[in-house]
């Protein structure tokens, strides 16, 4: 795969970071993530960012429903560079993030402007920047869980195009799009390897499946 020439070397990635808490929203290594920015110190976060690196890193609150300005987070996120950004009329900003490398905290640091900065530890996750996006993943099981999981979903898919996507692109889009609990989506954020999230993958979706099948129990998890 041919190296995008304005990502980041391990070397390069910055010793201080921005983070964004948001439970239940995942982020991991090569994809995507549309955010609407609205609230005022994240969009002096993103104006910051794109002044300097454009950098920022996704990270989710201990407690998914914890109202607090400055909730206790999982010690674990992936950091995102920002690669496209619009304006809205009504003073919202829409980026998308690409997903560089998971971090752990190493400290928290005085915030600026409001939001919380940190300083990452990238080398846990140095493998992070080195990917195989074939070949780690069981496909003949993942597709089969996700034809019965899309079905009692009622969700209509291409499955042509599921089909043609390579491993990593798959699984990470699959982990960041499916209704997991934010518990499950940290799980799939920490697993080591992308063997390893693609089994977690598709325990979770074939769990699913069994709620779905008993009768007076829950519905899917949201």
């Amino acid at each position: 795969m041919t190296r995008n020439p304005f990502d980041p070397d391990f070397g390069q990635l910055p010793t201080m970071l921005p983070v964004f808490p948001l439970a239940g929203v995942l982020l991991l290594p090569r994809a995507r993530l549309p955010l609407n920015i609205f609230e005022p110190r994240y969009l002096a976060m993103v104006e910051d960012a794109l002044g300097s690196g454009r950098m920022i890193g996704m990270i989710q609150p201990l407690d998914p429903v914890c109202r607090a300005r400055e909730p206790a987070v999982y010690p674990c996120g992936c950091a995102g560079r920002i690669t496209s950004f619009a304006e809205a009329e009504d003073g919202r900003l829409m980026i998308t993030l690409t997903g560089v490398a998971r971090f752990e905290i190493g400290r928290e640091v005085e915030g600026a402007r409001g939001y919380r900065r940190v300083v990452p530890d990238w080398r846990p996750f140095r493998s992070d920047m080195e990917h195989d996006p074939c070949g780690a993943v069981d496909r003949s099981r993942l597709l089969g869980a996700l034809k019965s999981y899309f079905r009692v979903q009622g969700l209509s898919v291409d499955w042509k195009s599921i089909e043609s996507t390579l491993d990593e692109r798959l699984v990470n889009s699959l982990a960041m799009i499916c209704p997991f609990t934010p518990s499950e989506k940290q799980a799939l954020l920490e697993a080591p390897t992308l063997a390893e999230r693609g089994k977690l993958l598709i325990g979770l979706v074939e769990m699913a499946i069994l709620d779905s099948h008993d009768g007076d129990g829950p519905p899917p998890r949201h």
